[in-house]
């Protein structure tokens, strides 16, 4: 695969290359900034994890068998410092399934050697697109922009009076409703916007792992802290830690956190000192608070202290005029991301347009993200189908709107020719006298439906005949 002639699409990103032969490390450093990456190369897991300390990396390739520092120990202590790092394990056939486990820890992919490097160069152009296009700056930017539903913009009017000040904020909503998003508007109309948004979920990680990442810990305090590391909470500096999923702590970690929050000191673990942190707390949680409080599995003291001012994101379902705006902008970052900032994005179809408006989004705005993300990839012409986004046949989650009986069964019919139709189009080649011969109904009858449902045979086939 060669990179000529073409703009480097990963331009910026900063990648770790480890590795313990000299001739894999520098070959996949040379691949890797073939495609515009800031590379730099480490011999072994332990000089990776200080360069990573030192400068950061938004993708790591790693051997999985080294001297000192394994590639496995190496993806815990990566993951434990940022999340959002995205880890590739190159490893020979005798330890696939050690990769395989990398994989089930949080690795992104992994590379059998001898490796092709047409496949390096696919692999890393993809998980390295995906990498720039959720850095924070531009999740933070599409907060701002993507906001035209007055229940939205509510939301934000209340961010904006209670950015500036640095009280605790608790963001509430559905999963996948954008509270992350929003943290991050709180960080940027605050008085630090220059200053470190620092993120942790904190049902991702057990209790120690979570003090680990938020206190920080001294050498030898537990089996792989070979160094010193500072938590969040110090790392901040003035900026903003955000913790996602705040629900899920055990009451004897919401104690200690207590204390960091009344006294703004944090304690290492395996230290016998205290340190200064000076943060900007912002929350997020899924779950209702004040329910889990009122169970006892929630510190009402703890609520009271990370809630001054709590904001409530409203689900896709209830702000339906935003659905248009983000589906376009979804749009247009996944045709960026999948198919390459050069490439002319599709369209939607009248008929995808009708299913995104049907459709209840009980997953929120994250599940609309990867249904545009699907499409774009799925679509064969240029514009997208109904069958494109892959909704599913029916209204699932715990959030969906119920609905009576009736409004069930009409929906369920019209899931049921839509598939029907798509399908008889797609074999037919585009050609609706065809279809509907196969579906035993007159020409007229199968528009009429085509119409109803808002499906274009265009969609099936560009240019072809009917």
């Amino acid at each position: 695969m060669s990179t000529q002639g073409r703009k480097a699409p990963l331009a910026g990103l900063r990648a770790l290359v480890v590795d313990d032969e000299d001739d894999i490390r520098l070959g996949l450093s040379r691949l890797v900034s073939s495609l515009g990456a800031e590379v730099v190369g480490a011999r072994d897991g332990v000089e990776a994890l200080a360069l990573f300390d030192q400068g950061g990396a938004e993708l790591v390739i790693t051997d999985l068998m080294m001297p000192r520092l394994s590639g496995t120990e190496l993806l815990a202590a990566i993951k434990r410092r940022s999340s959002a790092t995205r880890v590739v394990i190159v490893t020979g056939y005798g330890t696939i399934q050690a990769a395989v486990q990398c994989l089930q820890a949080g690795a992104e992919h992994f590379l059998t050697k001898p490796f092709d490097n047409a496949e390096v160069l696919r692999l890393v152009e993809r998980i390295g697109r995906q990498a720039l296009a959720q850095r924070g700056p531009r999740a933070s930017e599409a907060a701002r922009l993507v906001c035209e539903d007055p229940a939205m913009r509510r939301v934000l009017e209340l961010v904006a009076r209670a950015a500036p000040s640095p009280v605790p904020v608790l963001i509430e909503g559905e999963s996948g409703s954008g509270k992350e998003l929003v943290a991050r508007e709180v960080h940027v109309r605050g008085a630090n916007p220059s200053g470190e948004f620092l993120a942790v979920n904190c049902a991702a990680l057990p209790d120690t792992l979570l003090e680990s990442e938020l206190f920080g810990h001294r050498r030898g305090a537990f089996t792989g802290a070979d160094r010193d590391y500072d938590g969040l909470f110090a790392r901040a500096k003035g900026g903003t830690v955000f913790l996602d999923e705040v629900a899920s702590m055990s009451p004897q970690f919401q104690g200690k956190l207590l204390r960091v929050l009344q006294e703004k000191v944090v304690r290492p673990l395996g230290s016998a000192r205290d340190i200064q942190a000076e943060f900007r707390l912002v929350s997020a949680s899924n779950r209702d608070l004040e329910t889990l409080v009122g169970e006892g599995t929630f510190r009402e003291d703890l609520f009271y202290r990370i809630g001054v001012v709590r904001v409530r994101v409203p689900a896709l379902r209830e702000r339906p005029l935003d659905l248009e705006p983000l589906a376009r902008h979804f749009l247009a970052r996944a045709s960026a991301t999948c198919l390459g900032a050069s490439a002319t994005p599709p369209d939607f179809s009248e008929g995808a347009w009708a299913a995104i408006r049907a459709h209840s989004w009980p997953g929120n705005v994250r599940e609309l993200e990867n249904a545009i993300q699907r499409a774009v990839i799925v679509c064969a012409g240029p514009r997208i189908a109904a069958h494109d986004l892959g909704l599913g046949e029916q209204e699932s989650g715990g959030t969906a709107v119920p609905l009576d009986y009736e409004k069930a069964k009409q929906g369920a019919i019209q899931r049921f020719q839509r598939e029907f139709l798509q399908r008889a189009l797609e074999g037919a080649g585009g050609n609706v006298s065809r279809a509907a011969g196969q579906c035993g109904l007159t020409r007229a009858a199968f528009q009429r439906i085509m119409r109803e449902l808002g499906i274009e045979r265009e969609s099936f086939t560009p240019g072809g005949g009917a």
